[in-house]
């Protein structure tokens, strides 16, 4: 399989977070969490990464400036994730191996998760991977919807969900793996007709089904890995999770 590339969505600004700083930057246990990110993929063997850079955009290229072989995209306008990952096309287009894509909010995503979607999509070569995982509260969080069969039928948010669809456990995490011409033709046929008026990456998988192509869902992110960073409750309770996940691994 030719080498893949992993796409950081890093450009925001996490009005939440009630900081001046880009959100990716915001310590995590005394660390900047996209450290986390890009540690996970270069463990998972990924070694070219581009980072979709937007508010303060240099600071953030000033954190990562050590890190070797890590490549900028500027998003200058915040117009959604799918929007962002147009501002990759130059290097979606020279590129032939997978498309890992990932947020640069999800400091609890692990190289052995990555490793398996990378696995898996080798073995099938879908258009698509998607990266679930289960969780016992999904509220906010968007539904996978399978058949009867269990094959991926397409993602449905929160706001859309029929009663039975909101007691779905299964979860989009936004980790995601595409061939790079799949990604390509999606990104061309998204719109914003909805109601942030932007152009959301999740709606490229139901794309990529609606035309024919094969995408797949594999349940394999841990809990701990729906743990994503928008508010400061939601960075407590990350760091409160991975001190309980060091102290679980010096007991072993």
């Amino acid at each position: 399989m030719p080498e893949p590339i992993a796409i950081i969505l890093a450009a925001g600004k996490g009005k939440r977070m009630h900081t001046e700083l880009p959100k990716v930057l915001v310590p995590v246990c005394g660390r900047p969490m996209i450290h986390y990110v890009t540690a996970a993929i270069r463990a998972a063997g990924i070694q070219r990464i581009v980072a979709v850079v937007g508010y303060k955009a240099d600071m953030v290229r000033k954190e990562l400036a050590a890190e070797k072989d890590v490549e900028f995209a500027v998003q200058t306008e915040q117009l959604g994730t799918g929007h962002a990952v147009m501002m990759c096309r130059d290097w979606l287009l020279k590129q032939q191996g997978p498309v890992v894509i990932l947020a640069g909010d999800s400091p609890m995503v692990r190289a052995d998760s990555l490793k398996s979607l990378l696995e898996k999509y080798e073995a099938r070569q879908p258009a698509c991977l998607l990266g679930t995982g289960t969780k016992e509260n999904p509220t906010g969080l968007g539904r996978i919807i399978r058949n009867s069969a269990g094959e991926f039928q397409g993602i449905v948010e929160e706001r859309d969900a029929t009663p039975e669809q909101k007691l779905i456990t299964e979860v989009n995490l936004s980790t995601y793996v595409f061939r790079p011409s799949a990604l390509l033709a999606s990104l061309e046929q998204l719109n914003v007709h909805n109601e942030q008026g932007e152009y959301y990456l999740t709606d490229c998988p139901g794309v990529l089904k609606k035309s024919g192509e094969r995408v797949d869902a594999l349940c394999v992110l841990k809990p701990s890995e729906a743990l994503s960073i928008n508010t400061p409750e939601e960075l407590a309770a990350v760091e409160a999770e991975m001190h309980r996940l060091r102290t679980t691994d010096c007991r072993q």
